[in-house]
């Protein structure tokens, strides 16, 4: 027996033993091919050809993925192959095997390769990210002027088909948005991982997971851009001040900032006074989009509106009338 069939031989003894969730598919001179599998998305297919003259030439490695970005793949093969000069005149199957799947082990953030690579295409030079393998996670601090949100995301092992999550969040906006920032990135990455619940039960073997990092970091961007430079919708004044710390927290206040359902804002003194006022007919309209408004501190009927309209109508003409007389 020659080289390479002592090595096939040891390949088929070994391959599935000392490679953690690989298997075997061909171990033959022509090919050697082996999947190897941590999740359903960190899921490599190796295929090994020996060179004519193997083993003073190294492995000829073609890698591929259903799900993994052809990008890392192609970085990955490189890595292989200069991995592999350093031992010629060895086997190097065994060698290659392992570090593909140390690879996999060791960088769990490769399952979102391309949307960290369209991530970084969105964000500023004052923006701030980290990758952090160790603990599948990613250190993002998103700033506009100088308002800023920052938070952790972590990434799970069954990455995409369980979404991010965010911990550890941190700002200078004040309480309302901060909730608004939390709450609806767990709203994005639910709707990637679990179909809508209007969706008929006889769809729902059609709903399939989808990635939720880049939805998530997306919204964030959007949203801790574009807040700082809106204006009431009244008023027409920039809601929050130029220094966050000038910005009001307490949310009873007039100046308090209100975002309506459709995202717009209001001052709260300003949503009152634009929610008391006529036209009444079809529900209050918000200015800049044209949508109905639907906030949690107005729950009040279109009937009931224009009743209380009339009511402090007429109270005011009594005031008038009463005034003159005196005068």
């Amino acid at each position: 027996m020659g080289l390479i069939d002592d090595e096939l031989q040891e390949v088929s003894k070994l391959c599935q033993h000392v490679i953690t969730g690989s298997k075997l598919v061909s171990c033959v001179q022509t090919m050697v091919r082996v999947e190897i599998r941590r999740t359903a998305f960190k899921h490599i297919v190796a295929c090994i050809q020996f060179p004519s003259d193997y083993p003073l030439s190294p492995l000829l490695i073609e890698l591929k993925s259903k799900t993994l970005s052809d990008k890392l793949l192609d970085g990955l093969t490189n890595v292989c192959e200069q991995e592999a000069k350093k031992i010629l005149g060895k086997p190097q199957i065994l060698m290659v095997l392992k570090l593909i799947r140390n690879f996999i082990d060791e960088n769990p953030l490769s399952c979102c390769y391309n949307e960290i690579a369209a991530i970084k295409k969105d964000l500023s030079e004052a923006d701030e990210l980290k990758l952090k393998q160790k603990t599948s996670s990613l250190s993002l601090k998103i700033s506009q002027g100088k308002y800023y949100f920052k938070t952790k995301i972590l990434v799970p092992d069954n990455y995409p088909e369980h979404s991010i999550s965010l911990e550890d969040d941190e700002t200078n906006f004040p309480p309302l948005f901060q909730r608004y920032f939390v709450g609806q990135s767990k709203e994005i990455a639910r709707q990637c991982i679990q179909p809508s619940l209007k969706t008929k039960e006889k769809n729902h073997t059609l709903f399939r997971p989808s990635p939720s990092l880049q939805p998530v970091v997306s919204f964030l961007v959007a949203s801790v851009k574009q807040i700082p430079q809106e204006n009431c919708q009244l008023c027409n004044k920039k809601c929050l001040p130029h220094d966050p710390q000038l910005a009001e927290t307490n949310e009873n206040a007039d100046s308090h900032v209100e975002r309506i359902y459709c995202s717009h804002l209001f001052h709260l003194q300003c949503l009152i006074t634009y929610m008391k006022t006529p036209p009444f007919h079809g529900g209050k309209k918000c200015p800049k989009c044209g949508q109905q408004i639907y906030h949690d501190k107005w729950r009040v009927s279109e009937k009931l509106a224009e009743e209380r309209w009339a009511h402090q109508q007429a109270r005011e003409r009594e005031l008038k009338e009463v005034a003159e007389f005196l005068e």
